[in-house]
């Protein structure tokens, strides 16, 4: 059966339907309840779908904004169910939001930003330039502003280090991009930047990439 997406405000998220997102994890990290999510509902702007008939698949939290004048878009968390279609979802998820950025910002190159709690969270940048953290690059004073920038709109500034772009909070539920893949191998070098990170102690890896104007007008996001 064909994953039908779609995109609303988060305002208009019903308890019932935050009450079948948790479900999606609620045997499992990163155990976004519904109390969390309610919270989620009221932080970002809008809320991405993926279902498989009526069957919830998948989810994402974010918004489209400027900071400091740079169109971007912020991925404040998604989860997706883990099993043979995770792939096929997280990449339907990522597609109507490249679509919603084009509309957004036309002509312009866009910033997508996120916390990953795992190497596999990569996967979302396919196709984007210049991302960052990657391993053997050393990043420049604007890439560390970048994730200072980011960790701030994540609401914990002070709590990145900006050269390795892992943010500590004290341990909780804290949003991410929640993805295993299902077949296929990680982007090269992933795994490195990853050593020492505990999701569990509430570590997440802050990454950011661009989407070119001419890739977004392409529709071929995410590859």
């Amino acid at each position: 059966m064909a994953l039908t997406v779609t995109t609303k405000d988060t305002t208009a998220l019903s308890d019932a339907e935050l009450a079948e997102m948790a479900d999606l994890c609620v045997d499992r990290e990163p155990n976004f309840d519904i109390g969390f999510l309610s919270k989620q509902r009221e932080e970002w702007v809008l809320v991405t779908v993926a279902r498989e008939g009526a069957r919830l698949r998948g989810y994402s939290f974010g918004t489209l904004e400027r900071i400091g004048g740079t169109p971007s878009l912020l991925v404040g968390l998604l989860l997706v169910e883990r099993n043979a279609k995770s792939d096929q979802v997280l990449k339907a998820l990522l597609h109507d939001q490249f679509r919603r950025a084009l509309l957004a910002f036309p002509d312009e190159d866009v910033l997508l930003g996120a916390r990953l709690n795992g190497p596999d969270g990569f996967r979302a940048f396919s196709g984007l330039t210049d991302i960052v953290p990657r391993q053997g690059y050393k990043p420049t004073g604007e890439d560390r502003a970048w994730g200072r920038r980011l960790a701030k709109r994540f609401g914990a500034e002070k709590s990145i280090d900006d050269q390795t772009f892992v943010m500590t909070m004290a341990p909780g539920t804290y949003g991410c991009l929640d993805y295993v893949a299902s077949k296929g191998s990680i982007p090269d070098g992933a795994a490195e930047l990853f050593q020492g990170v505990d999701a569990d102690k509430g570590q997440r890896l802050v990454a950011f990439g661009w989407a070119m104007a001419e890739v977004l007008a392409s529709g071929k996001l995410p590859k």
